[in-house]
């Protein structure tokens, strides 16, 4: 697989449905979230329809193998603009094959030029992986914790 052309692209409304089985296998690995097809279908048309977003995939023999996705947020931290990266998740048979790292320069690219200063990410603890894949592109921890709470729709 490694010789296989894989190209980056903005995602497409063609592509929803892989998207969702992607997501489902991120979620399964996630203590925090449970897969609801419908909610991440929507989730993701909301995505592909944010002008502050970003949906981009990974495409290889012809099949979409990866996604990354992230919005703006205005930082008062940073003084202008941040980006929340919100999924990234590569197809099993392609981890270890430079996916994640394109999706993450792609992005990265997307921001630069939308003049974002910061990336953020929430990642797992407990996925090792995944931790070990971003502090190898320089992400790095802070002393920051993730609270949410639920409304009530």
């Amino acid at each position: 697989m490694a010789d296989v052309r894989v190209k980056i692209r903005s995602a497409e409304p063609a592509d929803l449905d892989r998207l969702v089985s992607l997501l489902a296998a991120l979620f399964s690995i996630e203590d925090d979230f449970a897969f609801d097809e419908q909610k991440q279908r929507f989730g993701l048309a909301l995505m592909l329809e944010n002008e502050r977003g970003c949906v981009l995939v990974a495409e290889a023999e012809g099949r979409v193998v990866g996604m990354c996705t992230g919005q703006l947020l205005v930082s008062t931290a940073e003084g202008g603009l941040s980006l929340l990266v919100e999924d990234v998740v590569v197809d099993e048979q392609w981890r270890g094959h430079g996916v994640g790292r394109l999706l993450i320069e792609a992005i990265s690219g997307w921001a630069k030029a939308n003049k974002v200063s910061r990336l953020q990410l929430l990642a797992d603890r407990n996925n090792m992986p995944a931790l070990d894949f971003y502090w190898s592109l320089g992400w790095q921890t802070t002393e920051l914790i993730c609270l949410r709470t639920f409304l009530q729709r």
